[in-house]
């Protein structure tokens, strides 16, 4: 009987897994049973021990380059007095305690912080400086407001008030301050102080080039950061725009005015000021988004005032135009 030649019926891919790879040839290192895995082992061994690794390890999972960390004793004991809001506060192993990190020890018990206790390496690592002098505050990111909820709450305190005398109307007219271009944590701080001391209803921050309400700005509000509402907007004219739409009229503080602050007419009416920083001022789509410009009667001498110098003025020069609007009100 001959033989069929040609391929068997049915055969075709029957051995077609035996001719497939099996991917690249692994590493040396990778080779369980080569030299080089073995090597590979001890070299991880070594570093696992080596301290200065083992404390990068251990200060990372502690720290992000996201936190906000408050350094040095003085620093420290000064957050924790005004009451910053902080998660965790580290302290050096066998730190020599002074009055100040007895303070600091005592503060952050009664706040019920985390005191956690590291090395000089850890400490080194967390700080990103050395210059920590054994103590390192972590602070909690600040809970910003939309500008929705400020007007919000803004309008129902005024209009809770509806039904009372005028002169009580005037004092619960809204008031916001609105910072263009401040960069400066410290200068935010002292506005906020400000706000707060004469019953403003929130600060409006944009979101870019502009200081965020960090530990600086926290510790030298003096606390007031706890009650003040700050919103953030994606752009400044727009809100001051919206702001108008709802019965707002807007201040600008700027050099060359066309009036004196405390005297636009305004001061009586839904009313947000707008401050520049130092140097710049106000940028111009800002300036021609406000309703007014005013000035602060300066001397020549002096180029400009500090932007939260400004805004303690201001809210001074609005405060007591409606004050003399309450007077005037109440003895009708």
């Amino acid at each position: 009987m001959a033989l069929k030649k040609g391929p068997t019926k049915g055969s075709g891919g029957k051995h077609r897994n035996k001719l497939r790879g099996h991917g690249p040839t692994p590493k040396a290192e990778d080779r369980v049973y080569h030299k080089a895995y073995r090597a590979k082992k001890v070299a991880d061994r070594r570093k696992m021990a080596d301290p200065r690794l083992a404390a990068k390890r251990r200060a990372a999972k502690f720290t992000s380059d996201s936190d906000d960390l408050v350094i040095g004793r003085n620093a420290v004991v000064e957050a924790l007095r005004v009451g910053v809001p902080a998660k965790e506060l580290y302290l050096a192993a066998r730190i020599e305690h002074d009055d100040r990190t007895r303070e600091i020890v005592q503060l952050a018990a009664k706040s019920g912080l985390h005191l956690l206790e590291a090395d000089r390496l850890e400490m080194d690592r967390i700080a990103r400086s050395s210059n920590h002098q054994g103590v390192v505050l972590k602070v909690q990111p600040f809970q910003y407001s939309s500008l929705a909820d400020l007007v919000d709450r803004a309008d129902r305190k005024a209009k809770a008030m509806s039904g009372v005398s005028e002169a009580a109307q005037i004092k619960a007219r809204p008031l916001f301050i609105a910072l263009d271009g401040v960069t400066d944590p410290q200068n935010l701080g002292a506005v906020i102080r400000s706000a707060a001391a004469f019953g403003a209803n929130g600060v409006i921050l944009p979101e870019r080039r502009s200081a965020s309400v960090t530990a600086a700005a926290w510790k030298v509000s003096a606390g007031a950061a706890a009650h003040m509402p700050v919103a953030r907007v994606v752009n400044l004219t727009k809100a001051i725009e919206s702001l108008k739409e709802r019965g707002y009229y807007s201040v600008g503080l700027d050099g060359g005015g066309d009036s004196l602050v405390g005297e636009t007419g305004f001061e009586t009416d839904p009313l947000v000021v707008v401050l520049g920083s130092e140097g710049k001022g106000l940028s111009r789509l800002v300036r021609e988004a406000c309703d007014s410009i005013a000035g602060i009667p300066i001397s020549s001498m002096v180029e400009s005032l500090n932007a939260s110098v400004a805004a303690g003025i201001s809210l001074y020069a609005v405060d007591r135009a409606r004050r003399e609007a309450v007077a005037a009100a109440s003895a009708k």
